[in-house]
């Protein structure tokens, strides 16, 4: 399908987004961001895939969170993302933030997985590759990795933004020691840690919990979120039992059926009946909890439609929660 004709809206900048300080740096990011980890592989219609992408850049989102493995199959969202700045971005790169990174599984052998300065860098120049791009803005390590020196895989994101393939770089589900430790040796060498990106919802706080939160921004970095509606639960999807449809139904590895406990449902239609008398649904408040917090840059939705994104766009409109509705939300997770 040819989509050479896309024009990007005039009013893209007028329609609600807003926009936050990532930290200490000059990157103001959208408060919510395009996540492609499903969705956008190739077994996934390039058309709707298209049409999303539109939709949010068209809204306001600039920020477009990629990985090297993300797809299904591997490589295959950065390719998507490849057609469409081809096809339709390209006047715009510089209006957009795009991100990418390695640590997971790649490729087979000893040099397509983890934190060496090897796979690091061979992943990146396949990235762009795939995305049609000169650089990135943003290069993540993707985990931690326990058995490579820190110094090399640190050192590694050092010299991909001195050689101008990526402006910023950005750490994942560091665990807090490591994270320290790369906050202060990438700003010894003038790359400081951009971002840490970290699971947050309102079932998982562990990065409140870990001071990860409060660590990122004590060290210049912002703090961007993934998984913000916990793949689904925190939406009115799971209300009324499992859909056919649904992700717990079709993909058991991230979302596994035992997860929608009776005590989980209860905590999900506790926090739905608050929602709706906010006047929002379930997912809108779930957002909109996230980004109360001045700490947090940007959270990353998911998406299977443009649709399903406009709805989501819609927690802009009130993330203001009263001290008696922040004790409802706490008394509702803990069930």
């Amino acid at each position: 399908m040819n989509q050479s004709a896309y024009i990007a809206q005039e009013d893209r900048y007028d329609n609600g987004m807003k926009y936050r300080r990532c930290g200490k740096s000059g990157v103001l990011l959208p408060e919510i961001s395009l996540g492609l980890w499903h969705n956008f592989g190739e077994k996934d219609p390039l058309p709707r895939s298209m049409e999303m992408l539109h939709y949010a850049f068209d809204h306001g989102i600039t920020h477009f969170d990629l990985a090297n493995n993300y797809g299904p199959s591997y490589g295959s969202a950065e390719k998507t993302f490849g057609i469409a700045m081809k096809q339709s971005f390209h006047p715009y790169r510089d209006e957009m933030f795009v991100s990418t990174k390695a640590g997971y599984d790649m490729w087979p052998g000893p040099y397509g997985n983890w934190g060496s300065r090897k796979y690091l860098m061979a992943s990146l120049d396949q990235s762009l590759k795939r995305m049609n791009l000169d650089y990135v803005d943003l290069f993540y390590s993707h985990r931690y990795d326990p058995q490579t020196p820190l110094e090399e895989t640190l050192q590694a994101l050092v010299d991909i933004v001195r050689a101008g393939k990526a402006l910023y770089v950005g750490i994942s589900r560091w665990p807090k020691q490591a994270a320290q430790f790369a906050y202060e040796y990438l700003a010894a060498r003038d790359v400081p840690c951009l971002i840490y990106q970290g699971r947050y919802h309102l079932f998982d706080r562990e990065v409140e919990e870990e001071g990860l939160l409060q660590q990122a921004k004590e060290n210049g970095a912002g703090f961007i979120c993934f998984s913000p509606l916990a793949q689904g639960l925190l939406t009115d999807r799971y209300l009324n039992g499992i859909p056919e449809d649904s992700r717990i139904a079709h993909d058991g590895r991230y979302l596994k059926p035992e997860a929608l406990t009776d005590s989980t449902l209860r905590r999900i239609k506790a926090l739905n009946e608050l929602a709706l008398r906010r006047g929002q649904t379930l997912a809108e408040m779930a957002l909109a909890w996230l980004l109360k917090d001045d700490k947090v840059s940007s959270v990353i939705i998911g998406a299977s439609s443009a649709a399903q994104i406009e709805k989501n766009l819609k927690a802009l409109q009130n993330s203001h929660f009263t001290p008696d509705e922040i004790a409802e939300i706490e008394n509702a997770c803990k069930g």
